[in-house]
């Protein structure tokens, strides 16, 4: 054979040979194509070289392991992009830091192998959480929704004080940050955005912006409101089990069904705290009843018995509500075992009176005294729904 033929019959049959194994390895590659990627966002429960474990926000836990050369980032809190962020190691991480996971879940179904970590460190949460603390805390503003005008992009809100009540016009404009508490959320991060025409009359008002000189007008950066209960009566009965208590609510004569969640706050008053409190009421209705009779008594009560965070009218001297709420954030913390049928307590809760079901934010037990002094009179000490701090010692508690 002539070598230019059989240099055209190799090449020929090399090209067929070469077809045939591309066509028979298709399926095998098809077949390990990668998994696809997944994400998940929580904070981190345990750290153990590279294996991470995350409570996420979905609920259970999720084990991941940080392969090698897995891109690290470190972001401030409320960043809403990478373009400010910087590299992290992974011994940089701490149990408590916030971290977004993306990678590919793991052949036996039981860890996924994190590709990339994007985290925000607990320590910066933290300190942001302060900042906006006293931010509030400076530039607060807080009470009952009197009325609502979806058109003029304005809320009447009625700020309670001792002794006086007074309204102010809440503005907003397009660049107004507007949240709500949603039915069974307990905590003032876990509000939603909610246009201005989900507001009812009667909900609770929190804004943080500036006042007018003379303090009728507020214009608002940020608005966060709720339908909150308060409610002072006795309990029923105790479901440890289930997390739920029955409270009959000494106002209306009527059941609560009220739900404890994890991040619920439980916190009972010590005896002698609670008689001080209880001689303090005793002494505020005596002196506003004096008052009433020579014509200068006091503004009306708060209706429905759901003191704002502006506080109640004719409520407790030496400070009102503001010192209430700032005693109540520094009590230890209960647990529901602490609390007995036939014992009376004031909560704070999301829910629908209609319905009867609150979900508690807040639960003081040992107020008996309080009730006995005057159940009316109790109204003067409602719990503050706004849970992500304290309050300015002068009756408007931040959120």
């Amino acid at each position: 054979m002539r070598p230019e033929k059989f240099c055209l019959l190799a090449g020929a049959m090399c090209a067929a040979a070469l077809s045939v194994a591309a066509a028979t390895a298709m399926p095998e590659a098809r077949q390990s194509t990668p998994t696809p990627l997944v994400r998940y966002l929580g904070t981190i429960k345990s750290i153990k070289g590279d294996t991470l474990v995350l409570n996420t926000d979905e609920g259970g836990e999720v084990t991941a392991v940080v392969v090698k050369g897995a891109r690290m980032l470190r972001v401030e809190p409320g960043e809403t992009n990478l373009s400010h962020a910087v590299p992290l190691d992974l011994t940089d991480l701490e149990t408590g830091d916030r971290i977004r996971i993306r990678g590919r879940n793991a052949p036996d179904g039981k860890s996924v192998y994190a590709l990339e970590v994007i985290a925000i460190k607990h320590l910066d949460i933290a300190a942001k959480q302060e900042r906006e603390r006293a931010d509030w805390q400076k530039r607060g503003i807080g009470g009952l929704v009197k009325s609502v005008d979806a058109a003029a992009k304005t809320v009447t809100l009625t700020v309670g004080a001792i002794g006086a009540a007074r309204t102010v016009t809440i503005h907003t404009t397009a660049g107004t940050l507007l949240r709500r508490y949603a039915p069974g959320s307990v905590q003032f991060d876990e509000a939603k955005a909610a246009p201005l025409d989900e507001i009812r009359p009667g909900d609770q008002l929190r804004a943080r912006g500036e006042r007018s000189g003379d303090g009728a007008d507020f214009m608002a950066e940020e608005i966060v409101s709720g339908t909150f209960r308060n409610i002072a009566g006795t309990i029923t009965s105790v479901d440890a089990v289930a997390g739920r208590i029955e409270v009959m609510d000494v106002l209306t004569g009527k059941t609560a069904t009220v739900n404890i969640s994890a991040k619920s706050q439980l916190r009972k008053l010590p005896p002698e705290m609670a008689m001080m409190l209880a001689a303090r009421l005793r002494n505020a209705s005596a002196g506003n009843a004096a008052g009433s009779t020579q014509g200068g008594g006091p503004a009306t009560q708060q209706a429905g018995g759901r003191g704002g965070p502006g506080g109640a009218a004719g409520g407790p001297p030496r400070g009102g509500r503001g010192d209430f709420q700032q005693l109540v954030n520094r009590l230890p913390q209960a647990k529901l075992s602490d609390f007995a049928k036939g014992e009376a307590v004031l909560l704070v809760g999301t829910g629908s009176a209609i319905s009867g079901e609150v979900t508690a934010i807040t639960i003081l037990g040992g107020v008996e005294p309080l009730l006995r002094a005057g159940p009316r009179g109790s109204q003067s000490f409602t719990l503050s729904p706004w849970t992500i701090g304290g309050n300015t010692g002068q009756g408007e508690e931040s959120p």
